[in-house]
């Protein structure tokens, strides 16, 4: 974005209450809760980064502004819900860049770009790079709003995720070597008495290690634990 560029940032008090409370009424609907939130902003215009996070923070939003991709890059981000605005146009690397570096780097942030010089194989890259939205200018602040809370709800998403992934893994390091055989069996639909002949077990011995993978995976049913496998790519 250059020096010369704008859009409309004429906001007052009661246009602030009103998104405010938009965005707190549609919270209290949903699991996302913004308060814990941060939106980083990359834009070589500093006027434009100072605008942005005062809109960003008179919804109760913490922002975090950088000049250039390498900034941000370099820069190591709490483990709290975030989402990034990024300029196309920026110095040095661009902002499609920096989403390209950032999906390398298995950086999960959902993405909103915003440009003034926007143009169709531009968005479908950014688009299917996995950008949240593309905005070109003139835009209002209430379409900006509406795009990043798209994108911190669905950084909350990602993280619920991980998380769940990171127990689900935890979990599957309990199991013994036959175990983990066990459950690749259950789950690929096979009886005990098929387990049991593959594995050259009794079948009660089966029963026996069926009941551990059961209580170790906190598993209801096997439809549970083939959701479970899914997630670890088993």
């Amino acid at each position: 974005m250059g020096p010369g560029s704008s859009f409309p940032l004429e906001w007052t008090r009661a246009r602030y209450c009103t998104i405010l409370l938009a965005l707190e009424e549609t919270s209290a609907r949903g699991p996302t809760n913004l308060k814990d939130a941060v939106v980083y902003v990359v834009d070589d215009d500093e006027l434009v980064c100072r605008a942005l996070a005062r809109l960003f923070r008179s919804v109760g939003l913490e922002a975090r502004t950088f000049p250039s991709a390498p900034a941000f890059i370099d820069y190591t981000p709490p483990d709290r819900p975030a989402c990034l605005v990024l300029d196309v146009k920026l110095p040095g690397p661009s902002g499609l860049d920096l989403q390209s570096a950032l999906g390398q780097a298995r950086r999960d942030i959902p993405i909103v770009f915003i440009t003034g010089h926007g143009s169709v194989p531009t968005s479908v890259r950014a688009m299917k790079g996995g950008a949240v939205d593309f905005l070109e200018k003139p835009f209002n602040d209430q379409e900006l709003l509406d795009c990043v809370q798209r994108a911190l709800e669905l950084s909350r998403e990602q993280r619920a995720n991980r998380g769940e992934l990171v127990e689900l893994r935890r979990r599957l390091e309990t199991l013994t070597p036959r175990e983990r055989e066990v459950l690749k069996l259950v789950v690929a639909g096979k009886l005990n008495k098929q387990i049991a002949d593959n594995l050259g077990n009794a079948e009660k011995t089966i029963k026996v290690h069926r009941g551990r993978v059961m209580q170790k995976m906190r598993a209801d049913s096997v439809a549970d634990l083939v959701r479970m496998t899914e997630k670890l790519g088993l």
